[in-house]
Formats: C-alpha cells, sequence, structure tokens
C-alpha cells in the first residue's frame, strides 16, 4: 500500500511531501491500519485553517482526503508525522 503526506502553510510556507510504500515491510500491518484510521477523519476538500498553521493531504492508495491544524485527529497526527519523519 502506498501512503502519501503533504503538509502545506505554516509560518514559512514550505511544503513537504513524503511516502511510504508498506508492501515487503515487517510492520506493515500497523502501517496500514493507522493509514485507515487517518482517512476516517478527513474531508473530502480542503477545510479553513487557521493563520500559520499546517494544511495536510493523505493519500491511501486511490482515496484522499484533507485536514488541518488544529483539529487533527489522533490517527492522523501520528500518521503525518510518522511519514514525514520516515518517508523518502
Amino acid at each position: 500500500m502506498r501512503i502519501q503526506v503533504s503538509r502545506t502553510g505554516g509560518f514559512t510556507g514550505i511544503a513537504r511531501h513524503r511516502e511510504i510504500d508498506t508492501s515487503g515491510r515487517a510492520d506493515a500491518h500497523e502501517w496500514e491500519t493507522l493509514a485507515e484510521s487517518a482517512l476516517t477523519g478527513g474531508r473530502d476538500t480542503p477545510p479553513d485553517g487557521v493563520p500559520d498553521g499546517f494544511r495536510y493531504r493523505i493519500t491511501v492508495g486511490d482515496r484522499t482526503v484533507h485536514c488541518a491544524d488544529p483539529r487533527l485527529t489522533d490517527a492522523q497526527r501520528a500518521l503525518v508525522s510518522r511519514v514525514l519523519k520516515e518517508g523518502a
């Protein structure tokens, strides 16, 4: 499964994009479960954020959702953090 996270906004306005391919990973099930949970709280269109806050686009397989600080679910926050930290 391919998991992609894009982050825009923030004080400096620097965009980041990272992705994880869970194929062949020993922890694939953990990633996929977290990704599915993150999709649950997302929106089909970008939400209004707060000034200097981050906005996120999360794509898991062929499904994309949007979310923004400070209203991320725990699953979204965990997934965004992991993908942006570990992504290629």
